[in-house]
């Protein structure tokens, strides 16, 4: 009996120890993602992690909760519609407070202990320069939605704003064509106004215009009394606006209280979209212009759907702008990128996202594989009445993204080339 009892435990030990060895062997059936140095959690579970990073409050949340509200309703329909390799697209959501060092803890954390695939975030230059060196350290990858000044690129961000010759170099050119020579620079105090400024300056120069003022306030800055009454004095054309955030509803509210309207002087802002225009006022900004490359307004039939989507899911009386846009724009180019690498490794992503193309609701879009931004058509508007746009110009086909300004001769000195 006992050497009966003792067979049956060897047996039992044997087969244990088969499972175990087999399970140990199982790989074959796991996703490719559980090789190291894969970020992806797709291996564990049925969702893909992604990182959600905006100012959710601070100075710059009148403009960042919309583009993580056009965010989370991309993953919602790509989920709708499967998700993303057979898995639903979990996001993890933090809120940047405005405050650059908490951008650059919070994509440590998505990164490091979320283990989040990749993040989409930012809207600041400063938040921008603050998260980069994070995401080369430890090999993620940021989708970065806002235009911006240029003159950087990083092989872990995929830029879907504007940059410099997509944007700000049009307008600037448009400005002296259409409105007049003499400049007054009005910026917000970080590196995207000071940085652009520095470009407009250049170009200034080049196209025979004039700077006849420049003036920088720290963000969340309310009282532009004096500085509206050096506007005044210089006596400018054109107002070239590059302040960012809760500024922009002082300034212009205290220029129409000063009497200045859009017939008495032209201001063209590169940050004022539709959902700037909700919290100012389209009383006091209509004839007023700004550049984008997209706005509620622009015609085509994949925009028609996404305005629809997006006011159904957030309220009849929500907006849709450019920035907005191209957050959703960037969640939609990584769910394809990684169906095309079948991975959702950054390297295998990056790769896959070379000459990407995408029909986005401000017109067919392509990520250009060298520099990771994206080509996009430029378009000036006018406020109107209504909040809304009227497009005056547009460069009719979709701009190649040039960075460094390498196209432009007067850059020369500005561009590191890299």
């Amino acid at each position: 009996m006992k050497k009966k009892k003792k067979t049956i435990y060897q047996t039992a030990a044997l087969l244990v120890a088969l499972c175990l060895a087999l399970a140990a062997c199982g790989g074959k059936d796991e996703p490719a993602s559980t090789t190291t140095g894969d970020k992806s959690s797709a291996a564990s579970g049925d969702t893909i992690k992604v990182g959600i990073l905006h100012s959710l409050s601070g100075t710059m949340a009148i403009s960042e909760v919309s583009v993580k509200d056009a965010e989370m309703m991309a993953i919602d329909e790509i989920n709708a519609k499967g998700g993303v390799l057979g898995k639903k697209i979990e996001p993890v959501v933090e809120d940047g407070a405005s405050d650059w060092p908490t951008f650059a803890e919070k994509a440590r954390k998505l990164i490091s202990e979320d283990k989040v695939t990749t993040v989409f975030g930012g809207w600041t230059s400063a938040s921008r320069k603050a998260m980069l060196p994070v995401f080369e350290e430890l090999n993620g990858l940021l989708w970065y939605p806002v235009q911006y000044e240029g003159l950087e690129q990083s092989p872990n961000i995929f830029y879907t704003g504007a940059t410099t010759n997509q944007q700000i170099v049009p307008a600037v050119s448009w400005l002296l064509q259409n409105r007049g020579k003499k400049f007054y620079l009005l910026g917000s105090d970080y590196v995207f106004p000071r940085t652009a400024n520095k470009i407009i300056k250049e170009q200034l120069k080049a196209e025979g215009g004039e700077l006849v003022g420049e003036e920088y306030t720290p963000l969340g800055h309310t009282d532009y009394s004096t500085i509206i009454t050096k506007i005044k004095e210089a006596k400018p054309d054109v107002v070239f606006n590059t302040m960012n955030g809760d500024s922009n509803v002082a300034f212009f509210k205290q220029l129409k209280d000063a009497g200045i309207s859009s017939k008495d002087l032209t201001t063209l802002s590169v940050s004022v979209a539709e959902e700037e225009i909700r919290g100012i006022g389209a009383d006091v900004l209509a004839g007023h212009l700004a550049a984008w490359n997209y706005y509620q307004t622009t015609d085509t039939p994949q925009n028609k759907t996404f305005v629809d989507n997006y006011k159904k899911k957030y309220g009849a009386d929500r907006v849709t702008a450019d920035p907005i846009e191209a957050g959703y724009d960037a969640v939609y180019l990584w769910a394809a990128a990684v169906e095309k690498a079948g991975s959702t490794d950054v390297d295998k992503v990056k790769a896959a996202a070379k000459d990407l193309e995408w029909d986005a609701p401000e017109g067919k879009v392509k990520i250009d594989g060298e520099t990771q931004h994206l080509y996009k058509i430029v378009r000036i508007g006018e406020v109107q009445t209504d909040g809304q746009f009227k497009e005056l110009w547009d460069s009719g086909e979709p701009v190649k993204p040039d960075p460094y300004l390498k196209g432009y001769a007067w850059a020369a000195s500005l561009s590191s080339g890299n």
